[in-house]
């Protein structure tokens, strides 16, 4: 017969009743002691969302001034005002009759002509103009980045060179601009104008 041991009103109390009283007792101490703790990790893991969600959105922010030194822009049809996409630079020039040690091709109108390998699931930035023409690529020109050599395309780039740096040809990259198809040539997808490039992993 397991030991008792008389409490209030007459009742008795076995050790077994005594030991679940002191395991609820024991969690409730334990539970208002890490209270704290878990309400300061649910806050540190709701910034780091919010944190994460605002620099993303930044990053996907696209500058529409780049518009006033855009080259004959009724040329370039709109897809998407403002995009990112993600790949790996490749050399725009290896097939060319000039190599480029940048990997980007310099367009008579100042502005690159360069190529990115999209990472997989991006497949609607591509059309047959891309992949029959440019390599199975993604065009993305940065304006004025060049010295303009064309004479009509001048007045675009006066006063105003882009501050974009060209990684490397090789980096992993998420570029931010607007997402057009150039009406002329093979009518391929491109960026254009780039607002910026990243170097990711």
């Amino acid at each position: 017969m397991a030991a008792s041991r008389r409490v209030g009103y007459g009742h008795r109390q076995s050790s077994v009743e005594s030991f679940w009283l002191s395991t609820m007792k024991a969690t409730e101490v334990y539970n208002r002691s890490t209270m704290p703790l878990c309400k300061i990790s649910f806050t540190v893991v709701a910034a780091t969302i919010l944190w994460g969600a605002s620099a993303f959105a930044q990053s996907a922010t696209c500058d529409e001034t780049l518009w006033q030194h855009v080259y004959k822009p009724s040329r370039l049809v709109v897809q998407e005002k403002c995009v990112t996409v993600t790949g790996t630079i490749v050399d725009a020039t290896a097939s060319q009759s000039t190599h480029r040690k940048d990997g980007v091709r310099h367009e008579g109108d100042g502005d690159t002509h360069g190529w990115l390998k999209l990472d997989p699931g991006q497949e609607k930035f591509l059309n047959s103009g891309n992949k029959t023409n440019e390599g199975g690529n993604l065009v993305f020109e940065t304006i004025c980045m060049f010295p303009v050599t064309q004479a009509d395309a001048k007045a675009a780039c006066k006063g105003f060179h882009s501050g974009v740096t060209i990684p490397p040809v090789g980096s992993h990259v998420s570029i931010t601009g607007t997402w057009v198809q150039d009406m002329e040539h093979a009518k391929w997808f491109e960026i254009h104008p780039v607002t910026s490039i990243v170097v990711g992993k």
